[in-house]
């Protein structure tokens, strides 16, 4: 005679029962999963290349920023050794005149503006 015991398994603690229960696997057509697979694996390359693609532009575009930064501290330091000579670089004699004429024309129409608004405040 059966018992209900010849029936369930105690398996790590879990009591597992005899039959066919659950979702039932479908039988899904080789040919079809072999070409979704095919065609997976194509937009996986497609994706890596375009992420390649986008780290070497911006590999090469920092390695000109390196280099612009490179030639202007390398500007920086020649100006350097030559005020450290006595001498001043006409690049910083432009930008010091270039920065005087900016200040006197800045302060002319800070006064042609004040005088507007004086002129604008004793109209009424």
């Amino acid at each position: 005679m059966l018992k209900l015991s010849d029936f369930i398994q105690v398996v790590g603690g879990k009591v597992k029962k005899p039959g066919k229960r659950g979702r039932k696997p479908a039988k899904i057509d080789l040919k079809a999963k072999l070409e979704r697979s095919r065609q997976s694996a194509r937009e996986c390359r497609a994706r890596k290349k375009l992420r390649y693609q986008y780290l070497e532009e911006l590999v090469s575009s920092r390695e000109r920023a390196i280099c612009a930064l490179r030639e202007e501290l390398e500007m920086y330091k020649q100006w350097c050794m030559a005020m450290d000579q006595g001498k001043i670089p006409s690049e910083i004699k432009a930008l010091l005149t270039g920065e005087e004429q900016s200040k006197s024309q800045q302060n002319s129409s800070r006064h042609t503006k004040a005088g507007k608004t004086d002129a604008n405040s004793n109209s009424w």
